[in-house]
C-alpha cells in the first residue's frame, strides 16, 4: 500500500475488518492503513499518542460504540474525520453521528467504488478546509503552560504525573508552577489532576461496558475500593450508583466555573 494518509479502522467483527482492510488497498489513492482496533476505546487509546489523518468505524460495537468514539474524541479535542460504517437498520443512528461532525457514512457491505467515492470527497474537503485556513492566515493555538499541561495529561492520560514532573515538562520551577497553576484554575494541581481522572472515569461508565475494577485501573487506582470512594466524594454516588443513574447531570471538570472561564475554551 502507497504511503500517504493515514487511517484508522475500527471493526469489531474480524472478517468485515478484513474484508474493508483489503478494499482499502485497492483504492486508487494515496492512503495507507495505521492501525486496526477491534472496538472504540481500543481506537480511542490508540489515538491519545498516535495520529491519524481519518478514522473508519463501525458503528455498533462492544465496550465503546462508533457514535461514542466520535464524541470521546471531539470531547478530546481531536479533530481527526471520522467515516462510519452502518448497517441499513443502523441508519438513524449513522444520522445521529453525521449531526455531531462525521465526515460520511458507508453502508455495510462496503464495496471499492463507494468508499473511493467517499474518500474523494473527504480529501476534497480536507483541501478546502487547509486552502481557507491559509487564506484567513489563522494562527496556531498559543498555549499557556498551565493549558499545555493539562492538554498533555488528558490527551496522554498522563494521571500519575506529579507537581514537579509538571513543572519539569514546561520548564519552570515547581514552586513557580505550582502557584501559576492554582491563580489559573483556581484548585491545586493534585485536586485537578484528581477531577480529570473521575472524570474520565464518568465517561467510561457511560460510555463503554467496561468493568468498574478496569475503569480504576485505567484512570491509575490499584485498588477499586479506594477508587470507588474517592469516585463517590465527588459525585455523590458510588461508579456503580453512577452508571445506573446516568441521566443524572454529572458533576465534572467541566462544571467548575474557574475552568469554564479561565482555560475550558482552549482545551
Amino acid at each position: 500500500m502507497k504511503k500517504g494518509f493515514r487511517v484508522l479502522l475500527a471493526e469489531d467483527e474480524k472478517w468485515v475488518r478484513i474484508a474493508l482492510r483489503k478494499v482499502l488497498e485497492k483504492v486508487s489513492l494515496d492512503v495507507q492503513l495505521g492501525f486496526e482496533a477491534t472496538n472504540g476505546l481500543e481506537a480511542l487509546d490508540w489515538l491519545k499518542s498516535n495520529e491519524a489523518d481519518l478514522v473508519i468505524t463501525d458503528i455498533r460495537m462492544p465496550l465503546m460504540d462508533g457514535l461514542a468514539l466520535l464524541t470521546e474524541m471531539r470531547a478530546g479535542g481531536m479533530d481527526t474525520d471520522v467515516i462510519i460504517v452502518s448497517g441499513h437498520d443502523d441508519f438513524a443512528y449513522a444520522q445521529q453521528a453525521l449531526r455531531q461532525g462525521a465526515a460520511d457514512y458507508l453502508l455495510k457491505p462496503v464495496e471499492l467504488e463507494a468508499l473511493e467515492e467517499s474518500l474523494h470527497r473527504w480529501l476534497q474537503k480536507r483541501a478546502s478546509a487547509a486552502k481557507q485556513a491559509i487564506d484567513i492566515g489563522e494562527p496556531a493555538a498559543d498555549l499557556s503552560p498551565v493549558e499545555r499541561v493539562i492538554r498533555h495529561i488528558r490527551m496522554k492520560r498522563q494521571y500519575s504525573m506529579s507537581s514537579a514532573e509538571a513543572a519539569a515538562f514546561v520548564h519552570l520551577n515547581p514552586s513557580y508552577f505550582s502557584k501559576l497553576f492554582k491563580q489559573t484554575t483556581s484548585m491545586t494541581f493534585t485536586d485537578y489532576v484528581t477531577r480529570m481522572r473521575m472524570d474520565e472515569a464518568a465517561k467510561l461508565l457511560i460510555h463503554t461496558s467496561l468493568r468498574i475494577t478496569e475503569i480504576a485501573e485505567r484512570v491509575g487506582y490499584a485498588d477499586p475500593a479506594y477508587f470507588s470512594n474517592s469516585f463517590k466524594k465527588l459525585y455523590g454516588l458510588t461508579p456503580k450508583e453512577y452508571r445506573r443513574n446516568q441521566t443524572r447531570p454529572r458533576r465534572s471538570i467541566a462544571s467548575n466555573a474557574s475552568l469554564d472561564t479561565n482555560i475550558g475554551r482552549s482545551l
